[in-house]
């Protein structure tokens, strides 16, 4: 069965949403001739040399943008469903994004040319991530499978078998040699990616899991979790190292700044947490999101972070003040 949606009414925050699930399709709207996200952003991320940002919405685009000026670079059409993730390759020349149509698309960043179509699954692929030698993609599927593909060839070198739900989120360890997944089964799972073996199942949430991502030395991953937590793994024992609790709603992203010192998470409660991962300890709450907060990456060199929202607008925060630096245009609800 196609990946589509069943439209599922809820209040985040306060703020009455509609969210995807497996279902029954339903006919996706026309997109405004505006700048802007038209819909919930659902990924952002930046360029390794961190110059441009890419943003994927429900709107069925993907937008760069000039992280220095804010302005809007060009929008990669070519999706018919929404798009869930977004991630340069490490060389920072191409650009992947999932969709809910099953497809995976890589584009050219210097032109915005599509170059290649990959078919995900026809459920639909959530996530997507390079390895960092930039040769596999990863994709986390709707059918609970994690396919690696060997970019060279176009076709898919292995496929991961082990978790009872949708793959929500995938990330490569630093040396590329572990990949870790969340999925709405509950679970991270930890897998060897030259065999593609699972080294750990990591059970500790009590609901769905949706952000994985592991620390810049390899020897933690982080999770964010529907049931309000964050928790910290052991990469080598599978062990549960530490549980950050602070968010009043689900924790949609997590990621590490790049000194390793850091933790930031985006919630449903609109706000985006800054964790001192030596203490467990919440160090800044930065506020300013009208619904909730869906996707975050920090800046290659640790000074900004950017947050993808529900709201339909993108933010870019300075790290030294906890300041809002600017708003990417967004049709905010």
């Amino acid at each position: 069965m196609r990946f589509s949606v069943r439209v599922r009414m809820c209040t985040v925050a306060g703020v009455f949403i509609i969210v995807p699930a497996l279902g029954l399709r339903v006919q996706k709207p026309e997109l405004e001739a505006e700048t802007g996200h038209t819909d919930q952003v659902t990924s952002v991320t930046f360029s390794p040399d961190g110059r441009t940002l890419a943003s994927g919405s429900l709107d069925n685009t993907v937008k760069l943008w000039d992280v220095a000026n804010g302005r809007e670079l060009r929008t990669l059409a070519g999706h018919s469903f929404w798009v869930f993730s977004v991630t340069f390759s490490p060389d920072g020349r191409t650009l992947a994004s999932a969709s809910a149509d099953g497809k995976v698309k890589l584009w050219d960043v210097a032109s915005g040319q599509e170059l290649r179509t990959i078919a995900g699954s026809p459920e639909g692929v959530l996530s997507v991530s390079f390895s960092p030698d930039g040769r596999i993609l990863a994709c986390g599927n709707g059918d609970a499978t994690i396919k690696l593909w060997d970019l060279a060839s176009g076709q898919v070198e292995r496929t991961l078998v082990g978790h009872s739900d949708v793959v929500d989120s995938v990330a490569f360890s630093p040396d590329g040699r572990t990949l870790a997944s969340g999925s709405a089964d509950k679970k991270v799972k930890l897998w060897d990616v030259v065999t593609g073996h699972e080294l750990h199942s990591l059970d500790g949430h009590t609901d769905a899991v949706e952000s994985v991502a592991f620390s810049p030395d390899g020897r933690t991953v982080a999770s964010g979790n529907k049931d309000h937590s964050i928790k910290l793994w052991d990469v080598a024992s599978g062990r549960e190292l530490r549980t950050l609790s602070g968010h009043l709603n689900a924790v949609f992203s997590v990621a590490f700044s790049p000194d390793g010192r850091t933790l930031a998470s985006g919630s449903a409660d609109r706000t985006i947490q800054l964790w001192d991962l030596a203490s467990g300890r919440e160090i800044r709450s930065l506020t300013g999101h009208k619904n909730a907060v869906h996707s975050i990456a920090f800046s290659p060199d640790g000074h900004i972070l950017a947050s993808g929202s529900w709201d339909d607008s993108i933010k870019l925060w300075d790290l030294t003040s906890g300041r809002e630096l600017r708003t990417l245009p967004g049709h905010s609800k």
